[in-house]
Order: structure tokens, then sequence, then C-alpha cells
């Protein structure tokens, strides 16, 4: 790879028993026409052989090193193999896969502090098989979040946005039941979520002035403390300490009038109080070309808005669309932030 050559994205294949293997490869085979940068898996070859086969896919694998997956990514799909081994069944998730899941997150991230990759792309996982081979860390994003502490020395604080064509949508609580958000969702927590949306939207996104729309908890946004008062007592001096920063935010807004034509276009960001609130409109409105993409950390990680599909892994079912809007935006992700950088 020579210095006028971009660095390739990494990929890696999630749980090899669900779909990432059959999106990835499918990807590849897309390539062209989709428009793709070049990208490299971080995987076990055989194993990802053996579903090309299964799919009856004609898929030339090459295994390389990350530098010189590049030059080789249009005529083959690059292959780092991994230390470990994977199962080449499918649709059973197994906790023997456990050591080469997490090994090839480990080594995407370290390939991106290394300058050898622009960014990661990440297959889903499941948590099942993972905790049972002792994984100490809630999810995917937790850990990444880890990682970055253990490099940088520094805090991170992962936020999630679904971000389509139509709408990006921002959950300040994520995964808690419905009943815990009220007491988790706080004043500093929106802040610290809006600060790092704002940031992460110039410098990624290319967004100059970024307008971020913050939802209400309760329906109509408390109605002046009718329906409840944590939309005065909580969002509201969210909002006022964002704007006292120069932050172009607005809110509490009612959520049922957030997420029309209209109303969409007079901000970048939705900001949203929990899961469902973001995730139904995001999906609603881009089911197939979402992307889940992890803002506030020191490097760029997208993934596709689906789970592992174990029930289809191998079937030729798996659609690529969200997978290959995934590599897509990270690449474009990396285009900005190098603009930004050398700016």
């Amino acid at each position: 790879m020579t210095a006028a050559t971009p660095r390739p994205l990494a990929v890696t294949t999630g749980d090899p028993a669900g779909i990432g293997p059959d999106i990835i490869l499918a990807s590849w085979q897309r390539r062209r026409e989709a428009g793709l940068s070049a990208f490299y898996v971080l995987g076990d070859p055989d194993q990802l052989a053996a579903r090309a086969a299964s799919l009856g896919l004609s898929v030339p694998l090459a295994r390389c090193k990350p530098e010189d997956a590049a030059a080789m990514f249009e005529r083959a799909l690059p292959v780092v193999a991994l230390e470990n081994r994977y199962s080449a069944a499918r649709g059973a998730p197994d906790a023997k896969n456990a050591p080469g899941i997490i090994e090839s997150i480990d080594r995407a991230v370290a390939d991106i502090f290394d300058g050898r990759a622009a960014g990661m792309v990440t297959a889903p996982i499941a948590k099942k098989p993972l905790y049972e081979a002792g994984f100490k860390h809630p999810g995917h994003t937790e850990y990444l979040g880890a990682l970055a502490e253990q490099r940088t020395g520094r805090h991170a604080m992962p936020v999630m946005m679904l971000a389509g064509p139509k709408l990006r949508a921002v959950p300040v609580t994520i995964h808690i039941p419905l009943r815990d958000v009220f007491e988790a969702l706080t004043t500093q927590l929106i802040v610290d979520t809006c600060r790092i949306v704002a940031l992460d939207l110039r410098s990624r996104f290319g967004v100059t002035e970024p307008r971020l729309a913050v939802a209400g908890l309760n329906p109509h946004a408390g109605e002046g403390g009718a329906l409840g008062h944590e939309d005065e007592e909580i969002i509201r001096p969210a909002v006022d300490a964002l704007r006292a920063e120069g932050i172009d935010a607005r809110g509490p807004l009612p959520a049922d009038t957030m997420f029309h034509d209209r109303a969409r276009a007079t901000y970048d960001a939705a900001i949203c109080m929990y899961h469902d609130q973001a995730l139904i409109p995001a999906k609603a409105l881009g089911f197939d070309d979402s992307v889940n993409v992890t803002l506030g950390l020191p490097f760029i990680r997208t993934s596709p808005d689906h789970g592992t599909a174990f029930e289809i892994a191998g079937s030729g079912k798996a659609l690529p669309d969200s997978f290959i809007a995934a590599l897509r935006m990270a690449a474009q992700m990396a285009e900005h932030e190098n603009r930004a950088g050398g700016a």
C-alpha cells in the first residue's frame, strides 16, 4: 500500500454462525455496482470459503496482511487470518467461537490505531455465547469503549446513532427497561450526548453547523407539567446549557410531530430520550439502508442495523443492503475526518 492509496476498512465477521459471513461475501460481490471502497475481513479463511460454497457464491479469497488489502481488493476478497479458528457450522451459536470473535474486534482496533485501517465495520454478534465464554462487557459498543480507553488513557463515552438517508436518530438511554429511563435520564447525560453528536457531525459527517432536535420524554413534551415534570426539569435545562455553549439545540419537542418530512428538514439529528423513541422512526424510514454508527470513539465504527439472524444463515436469504450502507458510510466518514484533520 503506497502513501497515495487510501487505507482500507477493517471488517469483522461478527458471530460466524450468523449471517455476517453471508453479507460480507455478498457485499464484495456487489463492490463495483455499490461503489465500495477497499476493505479486508478479519476472519477464518476456511470458514468463509465453506460459507461461500454453501451459498453457491464464486468469491475468490486472498489471505493477506492489512497493508496489502487495497491492492488486491478488486480481484479477490482480502482476508487477514485470525489465530483462532471458527466452526463452520451455521445457525448454531457456539461459545467456542468467542475467542475468534473477540480477537477480530481487538485486531481491527489495533489496525486503526497503527495506521493500517481507516475505520472498522462490524458484523453482528450474539451476546449469549460471549457471556458463556466469560466476556465481561454488556455488548459490542461497551467493549469498543473500553479498548479506546486502554489505547488513549482517556474516558470514552460511546454514543449510538442510527443514520439513514432520511433520518439520523440518537437515543440518550439505550438498552434498559422503559421503567428505568426516568431514573437514568439526567440533564448532564443529555448534554454530554449532544456534545458528542455535534462534534462528530462536524468532523465525520461534514455538517458545519449541526442542528439538534431534542425530543421530550412525555406525551406532548409534558404539556407544561400536566403530563410529567421531566421535560421541564431535566430536558429543558440541558437544551439551555447547550445553547449557551453555542450548540444549535431545540427542545424539548413533542416526539409525535418530530419525524414527518417538514420537521426532519429543520434538523440534522434527532436526540431521543429512550431506545424505541429513536429506533422506531429510524427503522420505519430506512429499514434496509440505515446504519448503526458509534459516535464518541477515537476511531470510526459502523455496523448494519440488524442482528445475527441465525435462522437464515447460509440460506441465501440475508440481504447485504445495510452492510453495504455501513461500508459506504464508514468510508465517507473517513474522508470527512481526513479533510477536517487537514483543514
